[in-house]
């Protein structure tokens, strides 16, 4: 029986080191611009809109202070932007600009392709077979399922962060 966990713990860590890879290949023609962290906020905020900072840290898992300098680096490089909140004046709200929208949308399809071009290797019955062992290991960590497509976005949804950031 420990044989087996062992076996299968093996071969999930490799298939996170080739995802991880993936990841890390999306990122390779901005990486001069945003971070992985950084790329996660780009996420958050193309999945949620306008979004206060407190919110954005929480969402996260950072501290505010946190969350201010990596929102700060961002407007920098001119992939989000600060907004007064119309309906409170006194707050402000974080956004992705047209070029931040742009720089998620291209990540994300660069992970969507090479996934597929990955998966598109393989047998047809092995790909029912991954689906099926997924889809079991996702649920023993009580992952909800991620639709193919996030409706709001348009983008393919990867999972990132919460149930409902796309990447």
């Amino acid at each position: 029986m420990d044989d087996d966990v062992d076996a299968v713990t093996r071969a999930v860590l490799t298939a996170s080191r080739v995802l991880v890879a993936v990841c890390a290949r999306s990122l390779a023609e901005v990486e001069d611009r945003v971070t992985p962290a950084q790329f996660r906020m780009l996420v958050v905020l193309s999945s949620r809109g306008a979004t206060k900072l407190v919110a954005l840290a929480e969402l996260l898992g950072v501290a505010p202070s946190t969350a201010m300098r990596m929102v700060d680096r961002l407007i920098a490089a001119g992939l989000a932007d600060r907004q007064t909140n119309p309906d409170n004046r006194r707050e402000t709200l974080l956004r992705l600009t047209d070029e931040g929208r742009r720089t998620v949308e291209d990540v994300t399809a660069r992970r969507h392709e090479e996934i597929a071009s990955i998966v598109e290797r393989l047998a047809p019955e092995q790909r029912t077979a991954l689906i099926e062992a997924l889809t079991h290991f996702n649920e023993a960590d009580g992952a909800p399922p991620a639709p193919l497509l996030d409706e709001a976005t348009g983008l393919h949804v990867l999972g990132w962060g919460d149930a409902t950031t796309t990447a």
